[in-house]
């Protein structure tokens, strides 16, 4: 099933069931937010999960783009991307947890066609607080799916202070033989849908209080789950990936980590740029500016005469008309290359800083602190050089 389709099911699915479709936001969070981006199809819809009535009702679905740089170290590996969709469904003060689960098998093994020998659920075990989820627990069980009782694993919260409750996760197994083992313990179960009901507050003393509307509210990653029910390996080899896969090794002939690195992080430029961000040294355009300087790294760590100038215009714009912008694909590649020039000469102050006599033994906090304010050379763009 290609990612078109699988977005169309998901989204009809549970219109057919009572939700109204909301028009997924931007990266950028309204102002005022503390967070730089948006990080998961739940963050524009907090006030709603607070009390406040939504204008399109209870039952809502949605596709969101997102972005986190928490994950950012395990870009690279099988299932992570910098920027990725998410496809969630809510119930503000509707239906209960299990409800939402019975209807997440039922997608998954009649609408998308998933052997449900291949799935496995996690389920909050309860703990000196609050107690086992036993009604999720049950809906598990009288479909046949094993389970796994966990604690942490399974508490939800958004964030040391807010609403948080139990939630129960589904997981599909990637493996070539038959299903093994549990989550936890065997990294070939991949988790594939979050449900988390959220029941209590968390106050700033750590207490919990309970909340007078429980909402449910699920996360699936649409490229996660595409690569799955494609058959592919990794998220990079998902239909999405299709055109940078065929482009780029012909272009720059890079291992596999690399590329997955140099695709990802090209990509998410491509779409924070096209959500309005530019390169800067604080804020978003500094996340924006960490992305470029980070493919650059891995671009030129076996040719530095690569280029982004090379790129075909193509990529931008198939990035682009996915993601819905409506940016001039040569106007996201000349910031691009602009970055780039100025990555260089930055590479090129660095180097000539470093080779000071004061900066060739073991460098100091104070060292780092120097070069960055005086010089402009950030702690990683250090290590970096002196490792090269």
């Amino acid at each position: 099933m290609k990612t078109e389709n699988l977005l169309s099911t998901f989204v009809e699915y549970f219109e057919e069931r009572g939700h109204r479709r909301i028009v997924g936001s931007t990266l950028l969070p309204p102002p005022g937010d503390p967070v730089l981006f948006t990080t998961s199809g739940m963050h524009p819809l907090t006030p709603y999960l607070e009390g406040r009535p939504h204008p399109l009702g209870r039952r809502l679905v949605n596709v969101q783009r997102c972005l986190r740089t928490t994950d950012l170290e395990e870009v690279g590996d099988a299932t992570h991307l910098t920027v990725f969709e998410m496809l969630g469904t809510w119930s503000l003060g509707d239906y209960d947890g299990p409800l939402s689960l019975d209807w997440g098998y039922g997608l998954l093994t009649e609408g998308l066609g998933v052997d449900p020998g291949r799935l496995h659920a996690t389920v909050h075990a309860g703990d000196d607080r609050t107690g086992p989820d036993t009604a999720s627990l049950e809906l598990w069980q009288s479909r046949g799916v094993p389970v796994e009782l966990t604690v942490e694993d399974n508490w939800w919260s958004n964030g040391p202070v807010g609403p948080c409750g139990p939630d129960s996760e589904i997981f599909l197994w990637s493996g070539d033989g038959p299903p093994e083992s549990t989550p936890t313990r065997d990294d070939r179960w991949v988790e594939v849908w979050n449900h988390v009901t959220m029941t209590h507050r968390r106050l700033e003393d750590g207490s919990l209080v309970p909340l007078p509307q429980r909402n449910v509210d699920t996360g699936l990653g649409l490229e996660r789950l595409a690569s799955l029910l494609q058959g592919k390996p990794s998220v990079f080899e998902c239909d999405v990936f299709d055109p940078w896969r065929s482009l780029v090794p012909v272009l720059w002939p890079l291992d596999e980590r690399s590329l997955r690195v140099v695709c990802d992080h090209l990509r998410s430029a491509v779409v924070v740029l096209g959500d309005g961000v530019r390169p800067a040294n604080t804020g978003q355009g500094y996340v924006l500016r960490r992305l470029v300087r980070r493919m650059l790294t891995v671009l030129w760590r076996d040719d530095p005469s690569r280029g982004i100038g090379d790129l075909p215009s193509e990529l931008v714009r198939h990035t682009l008309d996915h993601f819905r912008q409506d940016m001039d694909p040569g106007d996201v590649l000349r910031v691009l290359s602009e970055e780039e020039r100025r990555f260089r000469r930055l590479l090129e102050r660095g180097r000539q800083v470093l080779a000071r006599p004061r900066f060739r033994g073991p460098l100091t906090r104070e060292d780092f602190h120097y070069l960055h304010d005086t010089h402009g050379l950030p702690t990683e763009l250090v290590t970096s050089l002196r490792q090269g």
